[in-house]
């Protein structure tokens, strides 16, 4: 099942990567400004064709929106995952580490737990 909040949350965060605002992302995926802001919250659902038409206007690639919910996207989250940190200091870097590997720890656990 796709989660349209999710896919909202990285059409919202290309766009401000881009440094557009709702308008311009509107005007150029030929839709209205309340459209756009109802597909960056999960309230509306976009047709196929209006998702092509934000893909183009923000000019990035349909798995980087959609590639959680694509099973053979693996390296582009992957990828994905270090550009998230790549602006990182050391610093934060090491915590993000320690937060994911205990979360990791966490996980596995509690997957052993409920079989």
């Amino acid at each position: 099942m796709i989660d349209y909040k999710t896919v909202g949350q990285r059409i919202r965060a290309v766009r401000l990567q881009k440094k557009l605002t709702q308008e311009k992302l509107a005007e150029a995926a030929g839709v209205g400004v309340t459209h756009i802001s109802h597909i960056e919250t999960g309230n509306s659902i976009p047709s196929l064709q209006v998702t092509v038409d934000i893909v183009n206007a923000l000019g990035c690639s349909m798995d980087e929106l959609l590639c959680m919910e694509v099973d053979q996207a693996r390296h582009v989250r992957d990828s994905w995952l270090a550009e998230l940190v790549a602006d990182c200091s050391d610093e934060e870097a090491k915590l993000i580490t320690d937060t994911v590997l205990a979360l990791k720890a966490s996980l596995r656990r509690l997957n052993i737990m409920e079989r």
